[in-house]
């Protein structure tokens, strides 16, 4: 029998036989027309689905030459967003989910497997709804009832986002809408998107010599992502930024960083996220004017050791892009905007890159791991010519097309990316998006170029009216150098330690070691075993608890660092004070100062054993005394 099926493509027609069951009806229009996450209806309305089941006949639901509609259950982008719909709760993998690249057992039943980030459990539990005050015009019941003028709107409502200006759902509610309408016994997953042609086909020989549509890669039809995984950025305070740009501020030259905080609750969106930033760590990294090259960072595993000690972990990076436009009055060029571009594709490429290397763990996805909670934080000038924050992530389309080496920068237009032809080496699938032509209609191109706004998606990104510190407040005094920065004044030394630590009263030692930059220095720190010593530090820093920091200071280990620093200051300062005779011949004494001397005018550190100059009383290398 042949059976006439209608989506937004338009209309295709499927030969079936009427003894096949409608599960298999559900294949072929799959096959036919190359979309999942679908229902079928016999009503252009959409009210009576057909039931994809294996027992129910063809021929007893639809009659030769039917009309049945297609409706997209999530999205109307291909492989973006799909639902698989599961009967009697027995998963069947479906031909997109086969399709994945990994070769994970994948389950359509929310998993109880998968670790999810405290934010997201804690948001799972909520009830979610928006709740309403009684209308004294309108609610004519008492003040214990409920009607349509009061009663609790879900996240997802229409109306009450654009009424206040909200312009993507937050995850979970978007989670909730799609799993608002499913029957007992369905189930809701994200399925991964695949742009690779699957291996081990056994049908023809591999790429470029045969393919088929078993292991060919759909289709992709780019799309505006409707939701977003963080809803806002917060800054603890403004100096953590201040001190950020400090940098370009004395070389005029860009920089980049990465973003350590935590993932909170967001009340300003229903069922919302936000990203609170307590530091920006600065890894290696050469850069000028126009351009950042970042370099492999060996100390990264150190850094992330020392944030998740303190509740912390890599949440975003942020980059700046700030030309000067008037030095006296303090104004820089606004180069981004509508007429030019927001972030440039070689910024998304790297945003989709990092966001796959921190990807969000989701019990819905068919691979525990559905797109990223990784913001990217643009620092540049606005319209006022002010400095100014952007905060953008990228889509789950975007992350695809990055992992999977589809999506390149091109050379002139910074503002339009280009989709990789395919090769001997690689298949790329075709990628489309859709826009309105001069005329005003719809009209779908191929992403050769490409303008990065449809992979985008806008974070907010702000600081608090009543600032927040995690760690120490600088009002007043200077605080310690930020790491990897090769410039006088802000190299992270022995010296630079001494002088930060000698500057604080004995009082004040739980203020003065809470410092992210200071923290990761003393854990990375080779001339002292400290790293093994720390964690009852890093302890007292979390929940800044003075008696345990006291603790600490009278350990062996402190001490030692502490006679050094006496040592080094000629026999002054230091956050412990030292008899300015024996104390300070002591110190030496535990710093090794009895160096062997090759001659009368040199002497060799017993540290890093560099060979100084007679007259220095200090190394020259690793600032450690003589």
């Amino acid at each position: 029998m042949l059976v006439r099926v209608q989506s937004a493509e338009g209309i295709k027609r499927i030969e079936i036989s009427p003894k096949s069951n409608l599960k298999q009806l559900y294949d072929s229009v799959q096959t036919a027309m190359q979309v999942d996450g679908f229902g079928l209806f016999k009503e252009r309305n959409f009210l009576t689905e057909l039931q994809a089941s294996g027992s129910q006949l063809v021929g007893t639901a639809l009659k030769h030459g039917d009309m049945i509609y297609l409706k997209q259950m999530a999205g109307t982008s291909t492989r973006r967003t799909s639902t698989v719909a599961i009967e009697n709760q027995v998963f069947k993998p479906t031909a997109a989910s086969e399709k994945l690249s990994n070769s994970n057992t994948n389950s359509a039943r929310p998993s109880t497997n998968v670790i999810e980030d405290e934010v997201d459990l804690n948001l799972s539990k909520a009830d979610g709804t928006i709740k309403r005050e009684r209308d004294s015009k309108l609610c004519h019941h008492n003040a214990n009832g409920r009607c349509v003028h009061c009663s609790p709107l879900e996240p997802y409502d229409e109306a009450y986002l654009k009424e206040n200006n909200i312009k993507h759902l937050s995850f979970h509610s978007y989670i909730r809408k799609q799993t608002s309408g499913m029957d007992h016994g369905k189930y809701f997953v994200f399925d991964d998107i695949n742009c690779r042609i699957k291996t081990g086909c056994r049908e023809h020989p591999p790429w470029p010599k045969g393919i088929c549509s078993k292991c060919q890669p759909s289709a992709i039809t780019l799309n505006r992502q409707t939701y977003r995984h963080v809803d806002n950025v917060m800054f603890e305070n403004t100096k953590i930024v201040e001190r950020f740009l400090n940098y370009w501020r004395t070389t005029g030259h860009q920089r980049m960083g990465y973003l350590y905080g935590t993932y909170e609750p967001h009340t300003d969106v229903p069922l919302g996220i936000r990203a609170t930033v307590a530091a920006i760590y600065e890894p290696p990294q050469e850069s000028t004017r126009d351009s950042i090259n970042m370099f492999p960072d060996e100390g990264d595993a150190e850094v992330d050791a020392v944030a998740n000690a303190l509740g912390l972990k890599k949440i975003g990076w942020i980059f700046t892009d700030l030309i000067t436009d008037d030095a006296t009055a303090g104004t820089v060029k606004q180069i981004r905007g509508i007429e030019t571009h927001f972030l440039t594709a070689q910024e998304c490429i790297t945003a989709g890159e990092l966001q796959n290397r921190h990807p969000n763990p989701c019990k819905y996805a068919s691979n525990g791991v559905f797109g990223s909670k990784f913001v990217t934080i643009c620092v540049t000038g606005d319209k006022t010519k002010q400095v100014h924050m952007e905060g953008y992530a990228v889509s789950a389309q975007c992350m695809a097309l990055v992992r999977d080496d589809c999506l390149i920068p091109t050379k002139e237009a910074p503002e339009l990316g280009y989709v990789r032809e395919s090769t001997d080496k690689q298949y790329v699938p075709d990628v489309f998006y859709k826009e309105k032509d001069q005329y005003g209609n719809e009209v779908q191109r191929l992403a050769r170029p490409l303008p990065v706004e449809y992979l985008l998606v806008d974070v907010p990104a702000s600081t608090p009216v009543k600032p927040q510190y995690t760690f120490t407040n600088y009002d007043k005094r200077q605080a310690f150098p930020i790491e990897n920065r090769y410039i006088d004044g802000h190299l992270q030394d022995f010296s630079a330690l001494s002088g930060y630590l000698s500057a604080w009263g004995e009082e004040e030692f739980l203020e003065a070691i809470s410092d992210f930059h200071l923290l990761v220095y003393l854990y990375k720190m080779d001339m002292l075993p400290l790293r093994q010593h720390m964690a009852s530090l890093l302890e007292a820093v979390r929940t800044k608890n003075p008696n345990r920091a006291a603790d600490f200071k009278g350990e062996e280990v402190w001490k030692l660092l502490e006679s050094l620093i006496q040592a080094s200051s000629g026999g002054s300062g230091g956050t412990t004070s030292y008899p300015s005779g024996a104390g300070a011949a002591n110190a030496g004494g535990v710093a090794g100062a009895d160096a062997m001397d090759l001659d009368d005018n040199t002497w060799t550190c017993n540290h890093c054993t560099f060979i100084n100059r007679g007259d220095l009383q200090s190394c020259e290398i690793c600032s450690l005394p003589r």
